[in-house]
């Protein structure tokens, strides 16, 4: 199930392990809300001749959290895309720096992300942005994503200055 867990120690492995199950589990709900609301969206529309009302914006919502619900899986699993252009024209020694450094930055750009985050939500909690049909508050969408991308961050600063095996 969490394939970068493999040097982990058994307590650290089972809440890891914890940590995915409920990540994946409230990423499988928001997928599942956005295809019923896809669904009673299309019948509505295509059926009964009225669309659901704020289905596009709860379709949207449902999407970012997923997104950002699911980032901190990914980087627990360490299962991040990666682009290996050059890499095998380095020699062996270096990969293991390599590895590390990338993971130092990448923890860098997500901790700058977590920061435009916050400051995009408190600039829309400060004029009370909310959706145009349903007027739910946008701000909390922000600050939701902001955790999640600060806890991104850091599994993977943790993952960058680890012993653990690459």
């Amino acid at each position: 199930m969490s394939g970068g867990n493999t040097g982990a120690k058994p307590d650290q492995r089972r809440a890891t392990d914890g940590a995915h199950l409920v990540l994946s589990v409230m990423c499988g709900v928001m997928l599942f809300g956005m295809m019923f609301v896809t669904l009673i969206d299309v019948l509505g529309r295509y059926i009964f001749n009225s669309p659901l009302q704020g289905g596009t914006e709860l379709t949207a919502m449902l999407l970012v959290s997923t997104i950002f619900v699911g980032l901190p899986a990914v980087c627990l699993d360490e299962e991040n895309v990666t682009v290996d252009l050059l890499v095998g024209f380095f020699p062996a020694w270096i990969h293991p720096l390599r590895i590390r450094l990338i993971r130092i930055l990448s923890a860098g750009v997500l901790a700058v992300v977590t920061w435009r985050l916050v400051e995009h939500g408190q600039a829309l909690s400060s004029y009370g942005e909310t959706t145009v049909s349903l007027h739910i508050p946008v701000a909390p969408f922000a600050y939701v994503c902001a955790v999640c991308t600060a806890i991104a961050a850091l599994i993977t600063f943790r993952h960058g200055v680890s012993r653990r095996p690459f």
